[in-house]
Formats: C-alpha cells, structure tokens, sequence
C-alpha cells in the first residue's frame, strides 16, 4: 500500500552516518576559513599528541580540535582561561553528531593589528584559492629574458645582478624601478607587474626587496599586490626579505625564495654546470656508439657466471648453515663460560663475606697488632731505661756528696742557709758544718779574710792564733 504511494516513493531516506556526513561536508563547504576569538577551558593533550578543548565567550561555547601536526607550531603554552584567536575550519565528528571548530592556528588574542589583517587576508585569499598549486605555473628551464620589480636603489638589486652575472652572463635583465617601500609601494608594485605583463619582453619576472620589519614590508601584504602577481601571465619568484620572513606576496607567487640571491638562484641557469653537461653528453654519445657492443657482451658473460647449478645452490646452503651452527655453539660455549666465571666470582665474593672468614681477618689482625705493640713495649722500655740511667749518672755527677768525698764541707747557719762568704756570718754566731760522715756544731770565735794573691809573709803574719783552732780549721777547709 505504501509502495504505491508517490509521496512515499519519492522520499530520499538518510542513515544517521549519512545524515552526518551531508552535515559534516555542508559546514566544511561553506565555512572552510574563519577567526574566532573566545576563552580556553576544559583543555586536554592525550598521548597522542592532539588538543582538545573549549571555545567559549559569555553566551555560548563551541568544541575545538587541534591535532598533533598542527599544534607543532604553536610557539607559546595555551592553558585554561586564556584569551585566544584560532584560525580553522567548521566540521562536525560524525561518530557522536557534535558540531567542533578544526583549529589549525592559535595565538594569543591582543596580537598586533597589522598581524591580525595580515592572517584575515591570507584566510580569505586561501579560501578563494589564490594560492592553490594548481595555479602556479612552472618557471622556465632556461629563460631568455628576466624581469626585476625592486627599487633601483636597494641591495637586493645588487645582490641579484650580482648572481645573474655569476651564473649566466648572457642572460639579459630588464628592471622595472619602483618604491618597495611606503603607503605607495603597493600601487607601485602593481604597476610595475602590470608594465611588466603588457610589454611581454620577458618570460621570468622576480619580485624582490631586501629584509626589514612587518611595517617595511607590509606592501607585499596588500590585497592588490596579491591579486595583480595571481593574475600575471608570466611567472613570479617572490625574492622578499630575509629567511625568516614570509609575505603574502610569497604565497601568490608561483615560487618562494626566501632571500634575493636566493631568488636569483631560482632564475638563472647555472652556465658552468651547463658547459659541463654538454661537455659530458658529447663524451657519452661517443663511449655509447664504441661500448655498446663491449656491455652487451658483457651483459651475457655475467648472465652466464650468475647461471649455476641447484646442487651449487644447497651445497653453499648447506655450508652456511654448518657454519651457523658453529657460531651458535661457540657462542653458547663462550656464555656459559661466562656464566661460570660470573657465579665463581659472586661464590669467591660470598666466602670473603661469611663470618667465619671476617673472624680469621679479624684474628690474624689481633694478632698481629699484639705483636707489634710488644716489640713497641720492649722498645719504649729500653729507651726509657737508657734515659733513666743518663739521668742518674748525671745526678751523680752534680750530688754534693761528691764533692763532700773530696773534703769539703757544706756551713750552715742556725736558720739552716748556706754560708758562702765570711760576711754572711759574725763573731758569736752559732754554724753547723756538715761533712761526709756528720754534722759539727760550733761558734765562731774570729773572722780572718783570706786572699790567694797574698805573699808568704802576710800567710806567716797570721800565725799567732788563739785557742779556738777548731772554729779556724773549719773555716780554712771551707
């Protein structure tokens, strides 16, 4: 009933996977290029590399996706809360139906306005496909003519005349002078494409200026400058700035170089490696005309050697598995032997660390500092003995009862100090005269001087002395 049904019968029924994938190709269509500015949150990097995250600004939210091979070049660290402007494309993940943003560039939001346009022009030049390959066209081989738009004052001019002298002296240039730089330079770059393009005298055209800043450069950034290198009829090397710089310009163009010399390079044909090539094919055309028959010879007598036999085949086969098995073993053998010397060197090591074999080191280590510090007792001992003696004969020497054995004597006085002089004592006085074998106890009775220098007679003038010799005796012997 229903297959009779015109309306039933013209209906076009969609699987969800269809559904999604109409979906996913509509956005891509029609929103391949955009800048989007909002708030990171809830970001995530898996192992595998991609981002993912949330775009969300006060009234709404969307999901973003950036995989691996594009957050390479992201030169600062996003983190959550952050402000940021993504460039991408709209898509849908057809597995859930979610809506997501494909981001393919980010950086912080607040980058400077010339930057900012610079990216918004790209975009939409790219969405257009002004830079698609397929517009580019090839640069002659070997050109017979070459344009330079740059000013005549610059040294990228230098620069490029300088390699087109080197490379290929007879290739003619022709320059078209203008300003490269200012609020005039992109009017007057386009000019200089568009004289270029309707005189046709040359077949290549560079288009070049030396490096600077984004100001310097910014009229290679303009939209008509872009437009007028996309519409050229003869092809254009963008020779802009140093390396590090990039133009919009180079992305028109139909080859980037990344400096003038550089772009000079591309242009000319190198006259020497030429020479030298047609020097080379002269020479290869006449070894090919006399050698050819000599390699096809050679061709069958190398057929002919490589031609051999099965049994060759399995004998040498089987030798190289003989001699497999030969190293299999030796290396068997030499690991086990190894092993072996590994065990017995951890066994040697254990042994060493028992506490049997710590008790003999420690035994025989008792033992022999015992036997040191005995001999170093007996030393001490006879050193100190050696030392005792000297000290007792030297006693010996200064004692006084020495020197008592040889007759002298030692006077005291009652408060028992040693009388040396006759003026330590007075007549009356009471003195102890000791000797060898006791002690005298006596007065004295008179005090005579005595002088050695004196002659004979003063020694007889002294002869009349009293009675009390014993008190003059002691006093002579002292």
């Amino acid at each position: 009933m229903s297959a009779s049904n015109p309306e039933v019968s013209e209906r076009q029924i969609f699987s969800v996977s269809q559904l999604n994938r109409r979906a996913r190709q509509l956005l891509e269509t029609h929103l391949s290029q955009l800048w989007v500015e909002g708030e990171i949150s809830n970001l995530a990097r898996p192992s595998s590399g991609h981002w993912y995250f949330t775009l969300k600004d006060e009234n709404a939210q969307i999901r973003c996706a950036m995989f691996r091979n594009r957050n390479r070049g992201v030169n600062f660290r996003p983190e959550d809360g952050q402000q940021i402007l993504v460039r991408g494309r709209v898509g849908l993940y057809e597995n859930r139906g979610d809506y997501q943003l494909i981001a393919e560039h980010i950086e912080p939001a607040g980058l400077g306005e010339l930057q900012r346009r610079y990216e918004l022009l790209k975009a939409r030049l790219a969405e257009e496909g002004l830079f698609d390959e397929q517009h580019k066209q090839l640069l002659p081989e070997f050109p017979r003519h070459i344009g330079v738009i740059t000013s005549p004052s610059g040294a990228a001019l230098r620069d490029i005349l300088h390699v087109l002298q080197r490379r290929f002296p007879a290739l003619p240039v022709t320059i078209y002078p203008t300003a490269v730089q200012g609020s005039e330079a992109a009017s007057g770059i386009t000019q200089a494409l568009t004289l270029a393009n309707a005189r046709s005298e040359c077949d290549l055209i560079i288009l070049s200026r030396g490096g600077g800043s984004i100001e310097d450069l910014w009229p290679f950034n303009e939209e008509i400058v872009a437009r007028a290198i996309a519409a050229s009829s003869i092809p254009i090397i963008s020779a802009v700035g140093h390396e590090t710089d990039t133009t919009i310009a180079d992305f028109a163009a139909d080859v980037c170089a990344p400096t003038p010399s550089a772009g000079a390079e591309l242009a000319s044909p190198d006259g020497q490696k030429l020479a030298q090539a047609l020097q080379g094919y002269n020479d290869w055309f006449c070894q090919q005309a006399m050698g050819k028959l000599e390699s096809t010879r050679q061709v069958l007598r190398n057929l002919r050697l490589r031609l051999r036999h099965p049994s060759d085949i399995l004998n040498k086969q089987g030798q190289h598995l003989d001699h497999l098995e030969i190293r299999l073993l030796k290396s068997m053998q030499l690991q086990l032997h190894g092993k072996q010397l590994q065990l017995e060197h951890l066994l040697s090591r254990y042994l060493g660390h028992t506490p049997q074999a710590k008790f003999e080191q420690l035994s025989q280590r008792t033992g022999y500092l015992q036997e040191r510090i005995n001999i170093a007792m007996k030393h001490l001992l006879a050193r100190k003995k050696d030392e005792f003696s000297a000290i007792t004969g030297l006693l010996q020497s200064v004692s006084p009862l020495n020197t008592l054995e040889r007759g002298y004597a030692i006077i005291q006085n009652k408060e028992q100090q040693i009388i040396t002089h006759t003026t330590d004592t007075s007549v009356q006085d009471q003195i102890t005269v000791t000797l060898i074998d006791g002690m005298l106890d006596c007065d004295v009775q008179r005090i005579r001087p005595t002088s050695y220098n004196e002659t004979d007679t003063d020694t007889n003038s002294d002869t009349d002395t009293n009675s009390n010799t014993d008190t003059d005796t002691d006093t002579d012997k002292k």
